[in-house]
């Protein structure tokens, strides 16, 4: 049976396909829009239907509209309250209406969908699928955390063979994602899509207002939490959205950081206490927290800590293609990985290297001539097969740099156009990253987690390691991923190094190159020494007879 998935509410619209009980294509709408989160400068933008991506999905499988058994839309109007504590009416009740006609929406954006075939999935179960459903476990326990959905912030619960348990549910106005979101915005940064910077800023402050902070962010004891209502002003002057950041800011960022931390691990052990299960799954926009999801596999009750790739919101459109079939009977499979996305043949990428009159060469040995130039201190982009579903750059469309180098991640960040207390993420054969990083989860393919660099690392690889002595390992597998695997075994053979420094194919505000036309802009406006799409080498100032 084919399901298709659709997230189209608040932010980050997106749509996935499952057929027989398996994740086959899925997809932001962004990376076709160029919107970054599906944004537009315009009050209702967060509305935007993944027109674009639902289609490729289908095309990518051969399926038309009229193929489908169904259609999962993340959101269920009926569940909302517009009168709700600490919400505007007036536009829960826009939201709501518009909910409701997402499905006349849908056929029509889609010519042969039936609206009557679409299902509204409560927003938190989408997540929650996306988790428990996912993960490669029969059974698991089940958190979800975020900003809102219809009517809560939070679910936990239980999957045990396909079915879902739901044990406890908070409800709106107290939001843990919320508050970090005002936080975000307190900052001078966007909120609803840049409060990994609030986690990277907390690095570097002391978390002295942590003290007020317990007291007004506190868990209930019953699977729930409260957020008392908070003057984010009477902590630290508001950011006025540059680069810099005050030591002030830091230490408001380190407080709820942690706060956010010591409530998650207070919700885990209730949820442990009351399922007994070794493994916790987790989806929703604060599982992206990968600091707090690495303190609650440390700290907390769980034996294993599998978090949703894609835990934002663009993962409930895979969590409810996958809840619905669910529904119809369908068995599952979880998640083989996150190449979802869109990929070109080599024919098609030398067509667009030809069309755009660019020299280029086919290297015999692609991983090792791009290992040349990374051990040669160059920057390269990387464009490789299928891109990646959700927000990590995993390999597939990433930035990478030697990792020796300490100015790199000043390089890396210049390019990129972004703050310079932003880390850079590490990538590294399974096999070897034990030697390199402890704690975390290991291996680690998703780049969910963070891990502490071994002291005798720190000053061999420095571009990777955070202020705080840690990095975010992506682990990657010789059979899975062999062309990463083979770049990073050329890259050690000339530098002695296992690693290499890495992050998102794109530059500040906008989305991560998903097309061959996105990566020859990039290339062509950004600073960089190397382009390998696919098979093929482009080096700046240089050229190559094809």
């Amino acid at each position: 049976m084919r399901f298709l998935g659709i997230n189209a509410i608040f932010h980050d619209p997106a749509a996935a396909l499952v057929v027989d009980g398996e994740v086959v294509a899925a997809a932001e709408e962004e990376r076709f829009s160029r919107r970054r989160h599906g944004k537009r400068p315009v009050p209702f933008s967060a509305w935007e239907l993944p027109e674009q991506a639902a289609a490729w999905c289908l095309r990518k499988a051969g399926l038309r509209a009229e193929d489908l058994d169904g259609v999962a839309y993340s959101y269920d109007p009926e569940l909302v309250r517009p009168d709700g504590p600490g919400l505007d009416p007036w536009w829960e009740e826009l939201r709501t209406t518009y909910a409701r006609r997402a499905p006349s929406f849908l056929a029509a954006a889609l010519p042969g969908l039936d609206a009557a075939q679409v299902t509204f999935v409560p927003h938190h179960i989408a997540h929650a699928a996306s988790a428990g459903l996912a993960a490669p476990y029969r059974r698991s326990a089940v958190l979800v955390c975020d900003g809102r959905g219809e009517a809560v912030s939070h679910v936990a619960g239980v999957y045990r063979d396909g079915e879902l348990t739901v044990l406890a549910a908070q409800e709106l106005p107290h939001s843990l994602g919320l508050m970090y979101e005002e936080v975000t915005a307190h900052l001078g940064f966007q909120r609803a899509g840049d409060e990994h910077k609030v986690m990277a800023l907390a690095a570097y402050g002391e978390p002295r207002h942590l003290g007020e902070l317990r007291d007004l962010v506190r868990a209930t004891g019953d699977g729930g939490f409260h957020v008392e209502q908070i003057d984010w002003g009477g902590y630290a002057k508001a950011g006025t959205g540059d680069a810099s950041r005050t030591a002030e800011q830091a230490d408001l960022a380190a407080s709820v950081q942690r706060r956010l931390e010591e409530v998650l691990l207070e919700l885990a052990w209730w949820l442990h206490d009351r399922t007994g299960e070794r493994c916790l799954t987790m989806a929703g926009g604060v599982a992206l927290n990968c600091v707090a999801n690495t303190r609650l596999l440390r700290e907390g009750p769980f034996e294993q800590v599998w978090v949703q790739p894609a835990a934002g919101d663009a993962g409930t459109a895979i969590g409810g293609a996958l809840h619905l079939a669910r529904l119809y009977g369908e068995p599952v499979t979880p998640m083989a990985g996150t190449a979802l996305g869109r990929g070109w043949t080599d024919e098609e990428l030398a067509a667009w290297l030809d069309g755009a009159g660019v020299p280029y060469r086919r290297p015999a040995d692609l991983a090792g001539a791009v290992a040349a130039e990374l051990a040669a201190d160059r920057i390269v982009a990387w464009f490789q097969g299928r891109s990646e579903y959700g927000p990590r750059a995993l390999g597939r469309r990433s930035l990478l740099a030697h990792p020796g180098r300490a100015a790199n991640i000043d390089r890396l960040n210049a390019i990129k156009g972004r703050e310079p207390c932003r880390p850079v993420a590490s990538m590294v054969l399974a096999e070897r990253a034990g030697a390199i990083f402890t704690s975390g989860p290991l291996p680690s393919p998703y780049m969910l987690f963070v891990h502490d660099v071994r002291p005798g690392w720190w000053d061999r690889i420095p571009a990777v390691v955070h202020v705080d002595g840690t990095a975010r390992a992506q682990t990657v597998d010789r059979a899975s991923e062999p062309l990463p695997a083979r770049l990073l075994v050329e890259f050690e053979a000339r530098t002695g190094l296992p690693v290499l420094a890495c992050t998102g194919l794109n530059t500040a505000g906008r989305p991560r190159v998903d097309d061959p036309r996105d990566a020859l802009e990039f290339f062509g406006a950004a600073p960089v020494d190397v382009l390998a799409l696919g098979p093929y080498l482009v080096r700046r100032g240089e050229v190559y007879s094809t």
